[in-house]
This record gives structure tokens, sequence and C-alpha cells, in this order.
């Protein structure tokens, strides 16, 4: 994957030294020869007529709210995309197609809840990521797995959800403790027994039960399917109980029959 970096990097230099013509700055922002910055605009989307020579983007203090599919245009040597307090709550999964050498991605201080690793796959060359103080209870793991030049993470002032959800995220964090920055603020808030309590301070011990109680897939398979299957052979049980028991009922009935015929006959 370093290969992938380099490549990304002498792309980016190629650019910078070979000037593309662009469009004017956007009407909201104030434009240099690399850097765009459009804080405290008022936006609510992405500006799309910026230079292709843009290697900084500042767009914090807005109010962008979704970062729809292709929501960047063409900026083949976007090095820096600062996001921070806006109203950001959704990140489409092509939102960041083409930013293959971007290298810091600011998130910090929005709305965002959930994450898709899809999100974050064109961010090969990405070495650090801000999503402090957002609104994150779980982060699946594989969000941070697909992005192969990570080095510096920051995930503090989030609402972490410390139950046997967290364990998978624990364990990458455990793993890239020197990628962590903020440690101290990386806290729980639920359940309540273990608010402000740090991530960063569990153990293997600390998801013991939750090792006990889990369940394989190939057991909540079984019981889906037991169950139906259950439903189905009482019901058959059930007619072939009840079917027997009108048999036997008409055999008495028919042989109670007969022995009365043989009485009557007798006498």
């Amino acid at each position: 994957m370093g290969n992938y970096r380099g490549l990304g990097t002498l792309i980016a230099c190629l650019f910078l030294l070979c000037p593309l013509p662009s469009p004017a700055c956007p009407a909201a922002c104030h434009c240099s020869a690399t850097e765009v910055d459009c804080t405290k605009q008022d936006l609510h989307e992405v500006p799309q007529n910026l230079s292709a020579n843009t290697s900084t983007l500042w767009l914090g203090y807005n109010f962008i709210t979704v970062l729809r599919p292709h929501s960047f245009p063409f900026l083949p040597v976007l090095l820096r995309l600062s996001l921070p307090h806006n109203h950001l709550g959704m990140i489409h999964s092509q939102a960041l197609v083409g930013l293959t050498v971007l290298q810091e991605l600011d998130l910090s201080n929005n709305y965002l809840t959930v994450l898709t690793s899809e999100a974050f796959l064109p961010l090969i060359s990405l070495v650090m990521l801000n999503l402090g103080s957002n609104r994150l209870g779980e982060l699946e793991p594989r969000v941070l797995y697909v992005l192969p030049q990570l080095q510096v993470l920051l995930l503090h002032s989030n609402p972490w959800v410390c139950t046997c959800s967290i364990q998978p995220l624990w364990h990458w964090l455990s793993h890239n403790r020197e990628k962590i920055k903020e440690k101290s603020l990386l806290l729980c808030r639920f359940p309540e027994q273990l608010n402000k309590y740090p991530i960063m301070a569990f153990r293997n011990e600390s998801f013991r039960q939750c090792q006990e109680n889990s369940l394989l897939a190939q057991d909540y398979a079984f019981f889906l399917l037991i169950g139906p299957f259950s439903f189905l052979a009482s019901i058959f049980l059930c007619i072939f109980m009840g079917s027997i028991t009108v048999v036997c009922h008409n055999l008495r009935k028919e042989s109670y029959f007969w022995r009365r015929l043989t009485f009557c006959r007798v006498h």
C-alpha cells in the first residue's frame, strides 16, 4: 500500500508543477494558488466550481448536512479537507470518490452517528482522521482497516456505548495505541455504570462474559430453522394423532355394532 501513497504524492506534485486550467474561485470563498477557504459562509453543500489545483479545502463552520455521491469535483491533488462544525449527519458511500491522494480529513464537531467502510475506501493515502465530538456510539473497525496509511486518529468526545458490541473497536484500538490521540478523552457514555470510564482501560477479561454468552452465526441460523420446523412438525403430529383417534373410535363403534348384530341373531 506504500506504493499507492508514493504514486499519489507523485501525481499531486506533477499537477502542482503543471497547473491545470480551472474555473474561477467560488463566490463565497477566498482562494490562493492551491488553497480554498470557505469557512463561515453559510454553505449547505460543497462548492462545485473549485480549481483542479486545490490542495487544501477549508469548509468548516457551515451548514452542510449530507455528503452526497460525488460531492467533490475533480480534485486530483487535494491533500487536506476540513469539515468541522457543520451539521454533517451522513456520508454517502460514494461521497469521497476521487480523493485518492487526500492525507488529512477533519470531520470533527458534527452529527455523525454511523460510518460505513465503503465511504472511506477511496482514501488510500489518508494519514490523519479526526472524528472527535460527533454522535458515534459505535464504530465498525472495518472503517479503519480500509485506511492503510492511517497514522493519527481522533475519536474523543463521542457518546460511546460500552457494551459487548464495542469489543471489535476496542480490539483495534488496543493494537494501534500509538495512532490514538487524546486517549484520556476516549470515554464511555453508556451504560450509566460505565459513564466516563476510559475505553482504553478495558482488558480482555472485561469482555469474558460477552464471549461466554455469545452465539455464533450458525447457532442463530439453527434456532431460526428449528422454530418453523418444530411448528410444522407439531401440526403434522396433531393431525396424525387426531387421525389415529378417529380411526380407533370408528373401529370401536364398528366392533360394538357387530357384537350387537351377532347377539340379535342368536336371540
